[in-house]
């Protein structure tokens, strides 16, 4: 059954090559869903996310003559999507509260994009613990434990300014460093 999916997709390229915007709309249809619902998981923003698997299905068709698929079309359209996640966090134009409950959207993670929300999770992890020890303990009390910024202030015996400070260190970090992922 995967192999005639594979070959399936195979046709489907050589025909969107050549011109068949019909072979497109096929593609779109066919992985519109999975790729919304992969970044989806990650972002948490409707609108963000439409407008990353459109830029995406754009990209496929304007460069349909170059694309050079090594794995298979589904791969190639996960990783794009991935990338361009990736690629808006960087950037900052994302809601600020994506890295809020991660672990746990990474854990019910869909079937499709496990691998993706694995290596995400990891990657954050590791900028994590690569943090100031201050700075990771202000991110984890508020971002795996849900406490608010008062609550990390009391608990630590810091102003809450000095959380938020640590917070935006943090989150700094995290959007840098997924750019360079």
């Amino acid at each position: 059954m995967g192999e005639q999916l594979k070959i399936e997709d195979v046709d489907l390229m050589d025909r969107m090559r050549s011109g068949d915007d019909i072979a497109l709309k096929l593609i779109y249809n066919k992985y519109w869903n999975h790729l919304f619902n992969s970044a989806y998981n990650i972002l948490r923003d409707q609108q963000a996310c439409e407008d990353i698997i459109q830029d995406v299905f754009v990209n496929l068709w304007n460069k349909r003559e170059l694309i050079e698929i090594k794995v298979s079309l589904k791969s190639y359209l996960f990783a794009s999507t991935r990338y361009e996640v990736y690629r808006q966090v960087r950037l900052g134009n994302v809601r600020e509260d994506i890295f809020d409950h991660v672990h746990e959207r990474m854990a019910t993670a869909t079937e499709y994009g496990n691998i993706e929300h694995r290596e995400l999770l990891s990657q954050i992890n590791s900028i994590v613990d690569n943090l100031s020890a201050k700075c990771k303990e202000v991110y984890k009390l508020s971002r795996e434990e849900q406490l608010s910024h008062k609550e990390i202030a009391s608990q630590l015996d810091i102003s809450t300014k000095t959380v938020e400070n640590h917070l935006n260190k943090a989150l700094r970090q995290l959007r840098t460093s997924l750019g360079l992922f």
